[in-house]
């Protein structure tokens, strides 16, 4: 923790966070979302501040997968549920990656552009594949609104990964997750310090 008092955030959860702090993302960049729209990108990052759902379990530890093998995945599903699940997680990643992982893409041969075209195309397809029931048309309009508005949520992203390196707000994250998968009770009280009431991965909160 930094010698500085912590920031106190009065937020509920992880999800309350990501939720204000898209919130205030959007409105300083002038970006309007539609309410599911916001609520899909706040269950994204929510997700994926869990390193176990962002990266892949291989013989090396966890890795991120290549975007091209994710394309070939959902190649290879063919039409139906499978194909909308792998260019869903395609989509999700490059998002994530794009917004929050951006300098470390900076660093790598593969280009934050690479991941904001490979993303928007994946929600695009994602949106033309929606069938005529309510959800999802609602499914559609969800996924159509982030491919055409990707790169700026990407901006909207950044703004957030910057403020995340802030003091004390760095310390959230890297606490939250330590809280997710250990359940430490000293995670957890430096959580409560901070002003967040974590909730267990079960839901249950503690």
């Amino acid at each position: 923790m930094s010698g500085t008092d912590p920031v106190v955030l009065k937020v509920a959860s992880l999800q309350e966070f990501f939720r204000e702090a898209l919130q205030e993302a959007v409105v300083h960049q002038r970006l309007e979302l539609d309410d599911h729209t916001e609520h899909y990108v706040v269950n994204v990052l929510t997700l994926f501040a869990r390193s176990e759902a962002l990266f892949d379990t291989t013989p090396d530890g966890l890795k991120l997968r290549p975007l091209a093998m994710m394309l070939a995945d959902a190649v290879a599903a063919g039409p139906g549920p499978g194909r909308q699940h792998a260019l869903q997680r395609l989509g999700d990643v490059s998002l994530f990656v794009a917004g929050f992982l951006a300098r470390g893409c900076a660093r790598r041969l593969v280009d934050v552009d690479y991941h904001i075209a490979m993303g928007g195309r994946a929600y695009d397809s994602l949106a033309s594949m929606a069938r005529g029931t309510a959800r999802g048309r609602v499914l559609a309009g969800v996924f159509r609104e982030l491919a055409a508005k990707f790169q700026r949520l990407v901006d909207a992203l950044n703004e957030i990964a910057e403020s995340a390196r802030q003091p004390g707000h760095a310390d959230l994250l890297r606490l939250y997750e330590l809280y997710l998968k250990t359940g430490s009770p000293r995670a957890r009280e430096l959580l409560l310090g901070l002003g967040v009431h974590p909730i267990a991965a079960t839901g249950r909160q503690q």
